[in-house]
């Protein structure tokens, strides 16, 4: 009798989860079909058993171009692990990761290394440029990886460097520039070529206010131009320069809303 009433437990149990998967896959938005990145029902797990973290739960995220999408919320609720698997740098548990109608789980890991080279745009708080080399080598480098020459890679990247008001200082190395102008090379770095998704880490982090703004235009112009953004941010300001604002907390969007409805959203975290 007691075999019979836990076996009928489980049953309703596998049941319930069956029907709430099926719920959420039904109130899944259709994502936008030109959409440069989607990520359906992304589940990030770290650990097992007692130790088992859950850094994202099901997300759904779609980013078409033109459009700056800026992710918010509290320390470790997974705003940056997101932009890590948007990125390719981390696998998630379960879910789909699209950029540019490729799904990532079906690239081995050379044309995951060309998808970045040539699709990706990354620009990190730290600005993460080699220190050897001149404003010019660290834009034109990703570019000559992916085989291009050098004088071709060269003119991409001082056009690049002129497109963030850094062309007069190409041949300049990086302990010679500021933290602003080191970020604006960071940002041609992550924009040469003609990349389509660009993924921003607290680009602004390390910077003043007065130059972290600037920063957020030359992010905002480039998405302007035809580009796909994500943004992480702790800053409404900064924010406030997205389409859309997403919030995330323990690993789940919470909340979301479009520029014109932001703003409310926005005070409540200011």
């Amino acid at each position: 009798m007691s075999g019979d009433l836990r076996g009928g437990r489980r049953r309703r149990r596998a049941d319930e989860e069956r029907i709430d998967a099926a719920a959420r896959s039904a109130s899944r938005p259709e994502p936008a079909s030109d959409a440069v990145l989607r990520l359906v029902g992304v589940s990030r797990v770290y650990g097992s058993g007692e130790q088992t973290v859950t850094a994202l739960a099901d997300v759904d995220l779609a980013v078409a171009p033109g459009e700056l999408v800026a992710i918010m919320g509290a320390s470790g609720s997974g705003k940056s692990t997101l932009l890590s698997i948007a990125g390719g740098l981390q696998q998630p548990t379960s879910g789909d990761v699209v950029v540019e109608q490729r799904a990532l789980s079906a690239l081995d890991a050379r044309e995951m290394a060309r998808l970045r080279r040539r699709s990706l745009g990354f620009v990190f708080q730290d600005f993460n440029l080699i220190p050897t080399l001149t404003a010019a080598e660290n834009v034109a480098l990703p570019l000559e990886l992916d085989g291009a020459g050098s004088r071709s890679a060269r003119r991409m990247a001082e056009a690049a460097l002129d497109s963030v008001g850094l062309g007069p200082r190409a041949d300049t190395y990086p302990d010679e520039l500021s933290g602003g102008q080191q970020q604006r090379v960071a940002i041609a770095r992550a924009v040469v070529g003609g990349r389509r998704l660009i993924l921003a880490d607290e680009p602004t982090g390390a910077l003043d206010s007065v130059t972290g703004e600037a920063v957020m235009k030359m992010l905002r112009s480039r998405i302007d131009d035809g580009a796909a953004g994500l943004l992480v941010t702790h800053e409404a300001r900064h924010a406030a320069w997205a389409d859309r604002v997403v919030f995330l907390r323990d690993g789940r969007i919470i909340d979301e809303s479009r520029r014109d409805g932001a703003d409310e959203l926005l005070r409540g975290v200011r």
